[in-house]
């Protein structure tokens, strides 16, 4: 095994601009060879380069050894996995893939990130389809023909090779040039680039006879069927994993064997060779350092045309299509729309290759997005992001929405080239399109997420004198109606002025100085925290703090009074009177983030307590329950002073200034206090004292208005907030009341079911819940799709009313096992609602 620096167990690095934590890198996947988890991701960091272009857009299943392969005499245990689960980084490519009972979200390997993850959760096989998907989650035809000749007992690699040998003659007949590929088990892949304009079906049936008439030909050397009494001595050729339900391992994918073998792209020379074997990861890498990819001709080449009657064939010299040779077959729509002799608009992706010839890294996040404003028979925008290659595109019948209380229309069409992305220009009448083209605004974004034919989220960075005005974040969301109907709405609220990046953006050392202007309170919105463990928290650049089990609460002072802002934006000074006396407060203006809480008789944070004040405005009633209900507010960030924007400022220069800042007194505030010492002590603590968990701050991260992995929250108890759809009856003492709530996590326009809560609800808050569903009457399902049991007697509400539960866990359908009522969260909206 190749030397290498002893690894720690565990390290945050960052991969193709995304911040990944590392665990367990000393833990050997491969016993017999003592190959760690440290050597497993240093060999796909180095193949990502060959490997992507292999398996990009193509639904990803993985074969995970979690405790390694072991050994011969006890072979490590194997987990083979499609779905893709809750806890996948959000930033991870994906696409939901309808089978006949079920829909499946797959892992897109679209980017170096993407593949490090796979290597920390121990998925050391990846295996692929031979079709991909396009930008709106469709199945594309298959753009590959693969044949897995496997030797059977008494047969070797030499008869593969053979057999390889024959099929490549039968190949190239009809205008194929395979590559083959050792299969880092026993056999040989053979590889084909196809045009695309075929199904799989045919495809499945071509490979079908072309095994055949190697088995006719070629008796006592070739079989195509897989019974194991007729493959004694003979090499199977198993043409099946040409069906679009089978995948195959992707080429420079590692195997799950006892030595870290690679499913390895060879050359014909080497197939000649006497001494040709199966190649492990290290003789792989030097492979792949010296330059060499002889799958580069299947995952980078040109796509032969097909020949009329279905069978695959070579292009000829006067088939180059008009976008230069480039034959991806998710520009067909737009080539097919229009006339290259008739119109301007481009037709290549030369322009964006030279402009991005010097990019230093493959994989970057730096992807690019224009928006066009087209004068055609109605104006409209033209809404494009760069994603493998293409522009994925929307038309804005309403334009770019600028507030974020209203969603606009976004109708998805065609992918465009990514010269499009200069384009300005006037296409001719007559043409499609036809009208004037100018650039509203362009840039680079960032994905936050995408989810092909279902969700994008991405922060675009526009120009300093363009149309958006500086930074924006932007949802896309799919409709459910039709292929096209989709909804772009404005995440940040627009305030006409330029926004800083986002944190994750730039690290601390290339913060700039805070803002001289005076910021506006409504601009500031709470920083939310992520769901993580203490195996994420490596280093010495993390704070501790106690997760406060109350409401959070920005507190704005200026010279004349202090304000309480809610999570969503609501005024709650009046709810909390004795927190917003002027004179315990410092003089000077100033923005705080804190936590409001109520504690009970045990000592500790209520949130069932903080209920009965949380709902109350009359000031007759809040008088009465300050006395009975006391609440505290838990400080614990400063985001702004005398008038100076504090955001961009690293954590730990904030809580020094907060210290600073504020001295307590009378007033019900404290500082929420650094917890010192080792996480698993400090959540040992926690749990002892029956607290809702801790919360790990990075002391380098910046203060940003959104869910983020600088701030991660280590909860004992699972707790996860939902929205109300529903409710059904309920029986006995509760007859005239309700007997069982049903709950959803947005999911699009819609809500996604995710079971029924009928426990854990007060008296009070029974007789309360009839009267506040009655007001939301609606006549059908908020819900994407409810079980007959539960839906037969339910009474549907508007889906306006957010509220927390504790469950046990997430059964295999996507329900909550065991979910308990904590209580409404009223600081809440629905949109605010997401998977923990």
């Amino acid at each position: 095994m190749a030397e290498r620096t002893p690894a720690r167990s565990k390290e945050r690095v960052r991969v193709g601009g995304r911040e990944l934590v590392v665990t367990n890198l000393d833990k050997v996947m491969y016993p017999e060879t003592g190959t760690t988890k440290a050597d497993v991701l240093a060999y796909y960091a180095a193949v990502a380069p060959v490997l992507i272009p292999a398996a990009a857009n193509r639904p990803a299943t993985r074969k995970r050894w979690v405790h390694g392969v072991g050994t011969a005499d006890a072979p490590g245990e194997m987990f083979f996995q499609k779905n893709l689960d809750h806890s996948t980084p959000g930033w991870v490519p994906r696409a939901s893939i309808t089978h006949k009972e079920r829909t499946i979200q797959y892992p897109l390997v679209n980017d170096p990130a993407t593949l490090a993850w796979l290597a920390q959760i121990a998925a050391l096989e990846i295996h692929v389809p031979q079709w991909r998907v396009d930008s709106h989650g469709n199945q594309l035809p298959p753009d590959r023909l693969v044949l897995d000749l496997d030797p059977g007992e008494g047969a070797g690699l030499a008869d593969c090779v053979e057999v390889a040998k024959l099929a490549r003659t039968i190949l190239q007949d009809v205008g194929l040039d395979p590559v083959p590929v050792t299969s880092g088990s026993k056999g040989i892949h053979l590889y084909a680039a196809l045009d695309g304009r075929q199904s799989s079906e045919q495809i499945s049936e071509f490979a079908r006879e072309l095994a055949r008439s190697l088995e006719a030909d070629h008796p006592e050397l070739a079989v195509s069927d897989m019974k194991k009494a007729l493959r004694r001595g003979k090499v199977l050729v198993d043409w099946s994993q040409n069906s679009a339900a089978k995948t195959t391992i992707v080429p420079y994918s590692l195997r799950g064997r006892l030595r870290p073998m690679v499913a390895a792209p060879r050359t014909w020379r080497e197939l000649n060779s006497p001494s040709l074997h199966q190649l492990d990861y290290l003789e792989v890498l030097k492979r792949v350092r010296s330059g060499r990819d002889p799958f580069a001709a299947i995952s980078g080449g040109r796509r032969p045309a097909a020949q009329p009657g279905g069978a695959p064939g070579r292009a000829s010299a006067g088939e180059a299509p008009a976008d230069g040779g480039d034959t991806d077959p998710r520009l067909e729509e737009y080539r097919a729309k229009r006339d290259a002799a008739s119109t301007p608009e481009p037709f290549t992706a030369e322009r964006h290759r030279a402009a991005t010839a010097a990019a230093t890294e493959c994989g970057t996040l730096r992807e690019k997005f224009v928006i066009q404003e087209h004068h055609a028979s109605r104006l409209h925008y033209d809404f494009r992001l760069e994603r493998d290659g293409v522009l994925v595109s929307w038309a804005l019948p309403k334009g770019v929405p600028t507030s974020k209380t209203k969603n606009h229309l976004a109708v998805q069409t065609e992918d465009h080239p990514m010269d499009y992305a200069a384009f300005e220009g006037t296409i001719p009448k007559g043409e499609y399109g036809a009208g004037t083209v100018s650039i509203w605004d362009h840039g680079t974004y960032e994905c936050e997420k995408w989810i092909a034919g279902k969700e994008v989220i991405a922060t675009l960075t526009g120009q300093d004198d363009g149309g958006m005005g500086g930074v924006r974040r932007f949802a896309l969301i799919h409709t459910g109606r039709g292929d096209d109907q989709w909804l772009i709405h404005l995440m940040d609220p627009h305030d006409g002025r330029n926004r800083p990046a986002p944190a994750e953006a730039q690290t601390p050392a290339e913060a700039p100085a805070p803002e001289s202007a005076v910021p506006d309170p409504a601009d500031f919105r709470p920083m939310l925290a992520s769901a993580g463990t203490a195996a994420e928290l490596p280093g010495k650049d993390w704070q501790f703090e106690l997760k406060w089990d109350g409401v959070r609460a920005l507190v704005v002072g200026d010279a004349e009074k202090i304000s309480l802002v809610s999570r969503n934006g609501n005024d709650m000074s009046a709810t909390y009177p004795e927190l917003t006396d002027r004179s315990c407060w410092p003089d000077q203006d100033f923005i705080a983030d804190g936590e409001v809480i109520a504690v009970g008789p045990s000592g500790r944070p209520d949130f069932g307590l903080l209920q009965g004040r949380m709902k109350l405005t009359r000031a007759l009633d809040v008088a009465k329950a300050q006395s009975t209900t006391p609440v505290r507010l838990m400080l614990f960030d400063l985001l702004s002073e005398n008038g100076q924007d504090l955001r961009r400022l690293p954590l730990s220069k904030r809580r020094a200034m907060l210290e600073a800042f504020f001295t307590p007194s009378r007033c019900p505030a404290e500082l929420s206090p650094l917890i010192e010492g080792e996480v698993r002590h400090i959540l040992e603590s926690a749990e002892e004292l029956g607290l809702e968990g801790v919360m790990a701050k990075r002391t380098g991260g910046r203060y940003v208005g959104q869910r983020s992995r600088s701030w991660l929250k280590l909860k004992f108890e699972r707790t996860q907030e939902v929205v109300v759809g529903g409710w059904r009856p309920g029986k006995g003492e509760r007859g005239q009341s309700v007997g069982s709530l049903l709950l959803g996590i947005p999911d699009g326009s819609k809500l996604r079911y995710v079971g029924r809560v009928g426990s854990g609800f007060s008296t009070r808050e029974l007789q309360e819940l009839r009267e506040k569903l009655d007001a939301l009457p609606r006549k059908t399902s908020p819900f994407e799709e409810v079980p007959a049991a539960d839906a037969s007697d339910a009474h549907w509400v508007s889906a306006r009313l957010v509220g927390e539960v504790t469950y046990g866990e997430w059964t295999g359908s996507g329900k909550l096992r065991h979910p308990v009522w904590r209580g409404w969260r009223l600081d809440k909206e629905p949109e605010d609602v997401v998977f923990e």
